[in-house]
């Protein structure tokens, strides 16, 4: 067998078998493949995709190139979520210790961000003293004391796909479903999970740019989920603006202590409670041991309201302040949001004319947050975690010309005037409101 051959076939669009997979990628690994020929074949997986069974053995192959959290001495339901990026979404550190509040555990290993999405690991970097690079050990105790745990990824789990995604990135590869699919359920299911909830999002700040492509995404991950034994659902959310009112690391933690004390925006509050729901019900699906099917829109009501109380209750904040005094961060700082760092400079950001806010483009007002320094355009960058964009004005929201539309959070002025131009570019004003949107688009299971 030659890998000559293998990526040949590939090219050709021919199905590669189990074995021709296996030693593909297990010689890669032992750098018996050098990195020209594996770019040969991503490239040729770019064009040509991968059928179901191939996704799912790639899937393995990265899953059993690392360890896998063995969480099987706790008895209550183990359900994690993840999204696949987005403006302002800051929904798993609202639904950690939501779920976790409701004996359902949650062991989540999450990302940084880069471009214009945020990364979950850096916005709770800027709680004072907060750690993420538990070990694996801590990660479970926690788990099984807490509830949850949020750490980022450590070099056990999945370690071929650390290797994979610099080469994808290298090779203008990255945008492949199926290699997204393997990536992301591949360091999914070494969480020791049992349920997990997918939030796929779809528009102009998401990687999936259009909902084709996103239910294409969804319907692979779920199919790989199910079939290695996970109950998996996906949620496909609109993500053409950003998520919540704000955008930054430190400013977004800030609005999760408030979510978490019963203040959130319409939009987070309908993301966090329709994910909520359905992590809810996997967790009853694994306890029973039943299959996965249509959510009906009663058991949903029911759900999301049984979510609120826990929330305006108290009990998903408690375990917040559990959570960040376990992973070494100043637990007060739940109490004083102003504990985390805020930047220097705030400046407003007007736009021209009055009337109803059409359009906030997502991707641009991510961009213009990392210009100010709230993200990071490479892996080394460093982040200004006081940095960021708070969001006076949403779509359909009425903004007159004195009104500030957004408040701009800044140490370096550097960028500030490219920020804001950027920023502007994506709004559109009119005289007449827009229609209503949906947020939750669909549900594959």
């Amino acid at each position: 067998m030659r890998a000559y051959e293998l990526i040949k076939k590939k090219r050709d669009g021919i199905e590669l078998s189990k074995e021709e997979l296996t030693f593909l990628i297990t010689k890669y690994l032992s750098s018996e493949i050098p990195d020209f020929q594996m770019s040969s074949f991503l490239m040729a997986v770019y064009f040509n995709g991968m059928t179901d069974n191939e996704t799912m053995t790639l899937t393995g192959l990265m899953l059993s190139s690392g360890s896998r959290v063995d969480l099987s001495d706790i008895s209550a339901p183990r359900v994690d979520k993840h999204s696949t990026g987005g403006v302002g979404d800051k929904t798993s550190i609202i639904l950690a210790p939501l779920m976790a509040a409701m004996n359902v555990k949650v062991p989540m290993i999450a990302g940084r961000g880069l471009g214009h999405t945020g990364g979950t690991i850096d916005k709770l970097e800027s709680i004072p003293g907060f750690r993420t690079d538990l070990s694996l050990a801590e990660f479970k105790e926690n788990v099984k004391d807490i509830g949850f745990s949020i750490i980022r990824p450590t070099d056990e789990i999945a370690p071929a796909d650390k290797k994979f995604y610099g080469l994808r990135d290298r090779t203008a590869t990255v945008e492949s479903i199926p290699l997204i699919a393997a990536s992301i359920m591949s360091k999914k299911l070494a969480e020791g999970i049992e349920g997990l909830v997918l939030d796929v999002k779809f528009g102009k700040g998401a990687f999936m740019k259009t909902i084709q492509d996103a239910r294409m995404l969804a319907r692979t991950m779920v199919n790989v989920g199910n079939s290695m034994g996970i109950k998996t659902v996906a949620v496909i959310t609109d993500m053409n603006q950003p998520l919540g009112k704000t955008i930054g690391n430190g400013l977004e933690i800030k609005e999760c202590i408030s979510a978490l004390r019963g203040k959130m925006p319409d939009d987070l509050k309908e993301v966090v409670l329709t994910l909520g729901a359905w992590m809810v019900y996997v967790a009853d699906c694994v306890t029973e041991e039943v299959a996965i099917s249509k959510l009906p829109e009663h058991v949903v009501i029911k759900y999301k309201s049984e979510l609120m109380d826990f929330i305006e209750k108290g009990d998903a904040f408690k375990k917040f302040v559990e959570f960040i005094d376990a992973q070494h961060g100043d637990p007060e700082t739940a109490f004083k949001p102003n504990m985390i760092p805020s930047a220097g400079k705030v400046k407003q950001i007007k736009v021209t004319g009055k009337g109803y806010v059409q359009t906030m483009d997502a991707e641009k007002a991510g961009m213009a947050s990392m210009l100010l320094g709230a993200g990071r355009q490479r892996a080394e960058d460093r982040i200004d975690n006081s940095a960021g964009i708070v969001l006076n004005k949403k779509v359909g929201d009425f903004v007159n010309t004195d009104e500030p539309v957004a408040m701009f959070h800044y140490n370096d002025e550097t960028c500030v005037k490219e920020a804001e131009d950027l920023f502007l570019s994506g709004i559109q004003v009119g005289e007449i409101p827009p229609d209503k949107t949906a947020i939750i688009i669909d549900v594959i299971i």
